[in-house]
């Protein structure tokens, strides 16, 4: 199936949505807290209002879920996920990595994927059988084949971050070649244009990885959980490549 009509309204989507970010981004505004003690600023919201905008008229009939505004019920099997800032932390302090996420699911698969990185200029795109771009350009994944000349990345190191994963992270530094603190979504973008070869987050929802996965697997390379599944529900998340895969599994475990 193709998704050609899909893939352009969620890139053109993204864009809109960052530029409407860049309005506030290194400005002043207020941040509160939400309950899980997670950051959320005027431009999160004005961003998901408007991608959801955008979404019901091109799209009436399909569900959403975003990470601010919550779950809207659909009747055509399918469901876009939104993560209007994904690095909220690094939008607050003015550190340009961070990048508006819109990704669809069809009938339980990651088959659209939208990632706007606006102070970088930079759009990744991918759709199922589709191969993964950035900015109009074909990418892949890297070549590296051994874990012991890998690059790492993750969002935050701290062994209260990963809690009992620790172990199996600290296991995975000790046998790559370096370790880099890309996190968030720029940390896949990595990955996925073969900057990077490993990107690992404990701690993990569905419209932080929903735009990411496609991406990922159209340039060649592989997303899964802590378990080895590939979900988007798993509540933590590894992308690396097809090589690497069961190297990076099985040092985790």
């Amino acid at each position: 199936m193709s998704y050609e009509r899909e893939l352009e309204v969620a890139i053109a989507a993204v864009q809109d949505a960052g530029r409407l970010t860049l309005e506030y981004f290194r400005g002043d505004f207020a941040v509160e807290h939400k309950a899980d003690a997670s950051p959320v600023t005027i431009a999160d919201r004005r961003a998901e209002e408007q991608l959801r905008a955008t979404l019901a008229r091109a799209f009436p009939d399909d569900g959403l879920l975003g990470e601010e505004l919550g779950a809207l019920a659909g009747t055509s099997g399918r469901r876009w996920i939104i993560d209007p800032i994904d690095g909220t932390q690094s939008f607050i302090r003015g550190v340009p990595l961070y990048g508006v996420l819109l990704g669809l699911e069809d009938r339980g698969r990651c088959v659209v994927g939208a990632v706007a990185f606006p102070p970088l200029g930079e759009t990744y795109w991918a759709a199922r059988g589709a191969g993964a771009y950035l900015n109009g350009s074909r990418i892949e994944v890297s070549r590296v084949t051994r874990l012991a000349d890998a690059t790492v990345l993750t969002s935050d190191a701290k062994p209260e971050h990963y809690g009992d994963f620790y172990p199996g992270y600290e296991r995975l530094l000790r046998r790559s070649a370096r370790h880099r603190g890309w996190g968030d979504c720029y940390g896949y973008a990595l990955v996925a244009r073969g900057a990077a070869d490993v990107m690992v987050d404990p701690k993990l929802n569905p419209w932080d990885i929903a735009a990411i996965l496609p991406l990922l697997e159209e340039a060649g390379g592989a997303f899964f959980d802590w378990s080895g599944e590939t979900r988007i529900d798993g509540g933590s998340g590894i992308g690396t490549t097809k090589a690497l895969r069961d190297e990076v599994l099985a040092t985790l475990r």
